[in-house]
């Protein structure tokens, strides 16, 4: 995959998970009072004194969907391929201000995730100013592909020291909390050998993944497992910010495989 295919699919597959993103927060306050500053509010430090302050003039409501109109703009303009330098800074802005306002992050690592995508269009652009736009995306690449395999390595070690992972009985457990509830008794998922070969085989995929910077063609293999493993989390949990924040790290990931650091 070539330098220019590699940037467009990124821009592409971040700019529709942004997309969505804001379509989702645009539709949360017809839904409920999650949404309400007043609330939220309260839990922001007083000090360095500020930025409460300044939080509370740049999320009233009608700021606040300003805020969201404007982001899913930079949106549309990244997906054309058209956002610049200054774009990518009021991208990474607001997605700092949405962070503090859903104190961390609305919906896990998927919200890190997309801001690490963003950290990497703001590289870009910022090193592309003084040293081409080449050179930029060669950084900006490099910076979400070294968050997404540490991402997927950390995961997997972590089941690894598990003995609960090791032996498939976090696997149904897990499940259980599924958006359809608890897996019916008869599922495939309650055989332990099942549940034991699935553990097993997303264990070992995760903690081998760093291995797809050797080639190309490894790296499309362990992302294609990927795109399974988000979309099956999709399906069981509803997660679908997760499938798209890490999709759009793919091409990064892939275009890394092989190349030199420097």
């Amino acid at each position: 995959m070539g330098l220019s295919l590699a940037v467009r699919a990124f821009e592409l597959l971040l700019g529709w998970s942004l997309v969505l993103q804001c379509l989702e927060y645009l539709r949360i306050p017809a839904l409920d009072r999650v949404n309400d500053w007043r609330i939220l509010r309260q839990e922001i430090p007083a000090h360095p004194p500020g930025v409460r302050a300044l939080l509370d003039r740049l999320l009233t409501p009608r700021t606040y969907r300003l805020l969201l109109l404007l982001r899913l703009a930079l949106a549309l303009a990244l997906m054309s391929g058209g956002l610049g330098l200054a774009g990518a800074v009021a991208l990474f802005g607001i997605g700092l201000v949405l962070l503090l306002r859903w104190r961390g992050a609305f919906n896990g690592g998927s919200d890190f995730m997309t801001l690490v995508g963003l950290s990497g269009v703001l590289i870009a652009h910022s090193v592309g100013a003084f040293h081409g736009l080449d050179a930029g995306w060669r950084a900006g690449l490099w910076y979400v592909t070294l968050h997404a395999i540490t991402s997927y390595f950390v995961s997997g070690w972590v089941k690894l020291l598990h003995p609960s992972w090791r032996t498939g009985r976090a696997l149904p457990q897990f499940l259980d909390t599924g958006i359809y509830g608890p897996l019916p008794p008869t599922s495939l998922f309650r055989q332990p050998w099942l549940a034991r070969l699935a553990s097993w085989s997303f264990t070992v995929w995760e903690g081998l993944f760093p291995l797809s910077l050797l080639d190309p063609r490894l790296a499309l293999l362990l992302c294609t497992v990927a795109g399974l493993f988000h979309f099956l989390v999709f399906r069981f949990f509803g997660l679908n910010r997760f499938f798209w924040a890490w999709l759009s790290t793919f091409p990064a990931v892939i275009w890394c495989a092989g190349q030199p650091i420097l």
